[in-house]
């Protein structure tokens, strides 16, 4: 069971602690509604109700539920790469080609297997994916170990606190060679998947840098100032320039079986809880380094 603490300031003095735990320690409305019934709220070491009115110096302690029994889910006893983990969030290195998740378009072990099989002992476990990788895409992803993590990530997850920078392998050379991807992108008429540029979509920002140009190809670091479906790889082959191996938006590369050379390399965010900075690197695959060699 996590535990989470707060000592009252003197912002917060004479406050109902309904508002201090929603405001100041980030719990959701369900979040405090099953704290209030499972009387798993506490001060200064006694138990309290919610119309209780908190005052400077005191220490709030919250004891979250166990999450609901988990759908049973097969295990994947296929080793996972884990970049970092606390109490709160796990950051893997994805491979690729390797979906983040089951859906009814994709049938097999996903990542979520595999990280079912890293917490097996743990009862409660349950998948809660923060940010989500393309199956052909590899590089960090952040997991949510339990509800409340969840929910304070995703708040986190289209702001300037979540920074996500990848590398890319594109065809051509892009032009400018640096500089600002602004257009909005919407679902293609009559598809399920693909996407497309068009007025009407929603804002999308893509920040690129040229690396390497070599051999018809550049790498390229790239920072997301949104995160939208297939973001990356629309506005790069808007540009003219392609995800190498992209069979959507491109052309697939036998070199590249599954996958196409596209890689999140950096992440920073903020732990949910305690607020600290957290930074992770994962270098590009070697699959896709050879594709800029001579």
């Amino acid at each position: 069971m996590r535990k989470l603490t707060f000592v009252v300031g003197a912002e917060d003095d004479g406050r109902l602690i309904k508002r201090v735990v929603r405001g100041r320690m980030g719990i959701s409305h369900r979040g405090f509604s099953d704290i209030k019934h499972q009387h798993a709220m506490w001060v200064d070491g006694r138990p309290v109700l919610a119309n209780y009115c908190v005052h400077a110096g005191e220490i709030i302690t919250l004891y979250l539920p166990e999450d609901p029994p988990p759908q049973p889910m097969e295990l994947d006893d296929t080793p996972i790469e884990v970049i970092y983990e606390d109490q709160d969030i796990l950051i893997v290195n994805k491979p690729a080609p390797l979906a983040s998740q089951s859906s009814p378009r994709q049938a097999g072990f996903t990542l979520a297997n595999r990280v079912a099989y890293y917490y097996r002992d743990q009862k409660d476990f349950a998948y809660r994916p923060v940010n989500r990788l393309d199956k052909g895409t590899s590089g960090l992803m952040v997991i949510a170990r339990h509800a409340h993590a969840q929910h304070l990530m995703q708040q986190m997850l289209h702001g300037p606190d979540f920074v996500r920078g990848y590398e890319a392998i594109v065809e051509g050379a892009p032009c400018p060679p640096e500089g600002t991807i602004d257009l909005p992108i919407l679902k293609a008429p009559g598809a399920t998947v693909r996407r497309m540029v068009g007025p009407g979509g929603k804002q999308c920002v893509t920040h690129y840098k040229t690396l390497e140009q070599k051999g018809g190809r550049s790498r390229l670091t790239i920072r997301l100032e949104t995160g939208r479906t297939h973001q990356i790889r629309v506005h790069m082959a808007h540009m003219g320039c392609p995800v190498v191996g992209d069979f959507l938006y491109g052309k697939e590369d036998e070199r590249l079986p599954g996958r196409f050379a596209l890689h999140s390399a950096y992440l920073s965010c903020l732990q949910p809880v305690s607020g600290e900075r957290i930074e992770c690197r994962a270098p590009l695959p070697v699959e896709l380094e050879r594709l800029m060699r001579p």
